[in-house]
C-alpha cells in the first residue's frame, strides 16, 4: 500500500491551503466541484482524515468516519438536487484504476443520463 502524501493536492484543500468551490461540508468530508467536469454536475467527496485509497479507508478509519462520510456523500447528492434523476457514484483505487490524487475520493456524477457504466 502506498503511504499517504500530506503534500497532495485534497490534503492541501483540507488544510485550507487551496481553495476550492465547496459543495458540501461537515465534520466527516468535504464536497468540491471537479476543476474538470465530467458532467453536467461532478462533485469531488473527500473525507477528514489521511487515507490513500478505499482499501486504505475502509480498513483503517474509525467506523464514525466511515459512516459519517458516507452520509456526507448522500447530502450532497440530495443538496445538489440529484435524487431524482439519478447520479453515479465512483472511486479510483490505484495506478490500473487512474487514481491520480493518492487521497481517497469520491466522484459524484449527474445532470444528464450518464449511459453505460464502462466503454469498452
Amino acid at each position: 500500500m502506498t503511504t499517504y502524501d500530506d503534500t497532495n493536492i485534497f490534503a492541501k484543500i483540507l488544510r485550507g491551503e487551496i481553495p476550492c468551490n465547496k459543495a458540501y461540508e461537515d465534520d466527516f468530508a468535504v464536497a468540491f466541484h471537479d476543476i474538470n467536469p465530467q458532467a453536467p454536475v461532478h462533485v469531488l467527496v473527500i473525507p477528514k482524515g489521511p487515507y490513500v485509497s478505499l482499501a486504505d479507508f475502509s480498513a483503517d478509519a474509525p467506523p464514525e468516519l466511515i459512516t459519517g462520510f458516507y452520509r456526507a456523500v448522500g447530502a450532497t447528492a440530495k443538496q445538489l438536487g440529484l435524487e431524482e434523476g439519478g447520479y453515479r457514484t465512483l472511486t479510483n483505487t490505484g495506478a490500473d484504476a487512474h487514481q491520480e490524487v493518492p487521497h481517497f475520493h469520491l466522484h459524484i456524477f449527474g445532470g444528464r443520463d450518464l449511459g453505460p457504466m464502462l466503454v469498452r
